[in-house]
């Protein structure tokens, strides 16, 4: 069973909410992203999302866009966001690593290629944004690897298109809460347990929420009634300007420890 798969069934059967934090691989300063992502995990992260560094990052707000702009002013690439995931499975087995990105960098490295080194690393999903359902036949290499394709809906998905996410899902259905970039400072959980209630009667896999979660009481609002919480830019807002690995590991803990907290209490 993938990770992601088993990690799903283990929440669901304990009746607890997934943590799924993202950070961008490389930043705030690529020789702490292994120590970043173990801290993440011990503050409570159930997956993690790493952010694979881009120069056009469409979908991303201006936080997430000035640190791939500082992970790849640093040199980061794709090579040594799978060498890192690597260097973490030294230590964790057990955690589902998500390679948030966009299709470009793939395309680069090959699919076969990328499919081959990414199982070998122990990446367990991807989530390429600019790469839609329908296009996702150049992705088979992966699937056929054993990676799953993480797909996004969101509150413009039709009703028809729906139905085919929800039957293609692999690992979770990640739903946008809005319409709109990454950080956007605003959450309608009204309109969004509907949507998610109406995903979750048509989709076997878990359907998890994120953009616009910020903090532990947005969090708490989501955790009602979606499988997994998704935060990413207040995250990488927080860890912005750390330079040593202390401050890095400090900074995830502080910010994700109370989250997980409020989760597991609700």
């Amino acid at each position: 069973m993938n990770r992601i798969d088993r990690r799903f069934a283990q929440l669901k059967s304990a009746g607890r909410t997934g943590l799924i934090p993202f950070v961008t691989a490389g930043d705030p300063a690529p020789a702490h992203t292994v120590a970043l992502m173990h801290a993440l995990v011990a503050a409570g992260a159930d997956v993690i999302e790493l952010g694979v560094p881009f120069s056009d990052p469409m979908a991303d707000g201006p936080v997430i866009q000035h640190a791939s702009e500082r992970a790849i002013a640093k040199g980061i690439g794709l090579g040594d966001v799978l060498r890192w995931v690597a260097e973490f499975r030294q230590h964790d087995a057990d955690t589902p690593i998500v390679l948030m990105g966009y299709l470009n960098p793939v395309e680069i490295h090959g699919y076969a290629r990328f499919a081959t080194e990414a199982v070998q690393a122990g990446v367990d999903g991807v989530l390429l944004v600019d790469c839609p359902l329908e296009e996702s036949a150049v992705l088979q290499p992966l699937r056929d690897a054993g990676l799953q394709q993480i797909l996004l809906a969101a509150p413009t998905t039709a009703p028809e298109r729906m139905v085919q996410l929800c039957g293609s899902a692999q690992g979770f259905l990640y739903y946008v809460s809005f319409a709109g970039i990454t950080g956007a400072a605003r959450l309608s959980t009204g309109d969004i347990a509907g949507r998610v209630a109406e995903i979750r009667a048509k989709s076997k896999a878990p359907v998890a929420v994120g953009f616009g979660v910020r903090d532990a009481q947005s969090a708490k609002a989501i955790a009602d009634f979606a499988d997994a919480v998704v935060i990413g830019s207040a995250l990488v807002e927080r860890l912005a300007g750390a330079d040593d690995v202390q401050d890095v590991t400090a900074r995830a803990t502080a910010f994700l420890a109370p989250i997980r907290a409020v989760l597991d209490a609700h």
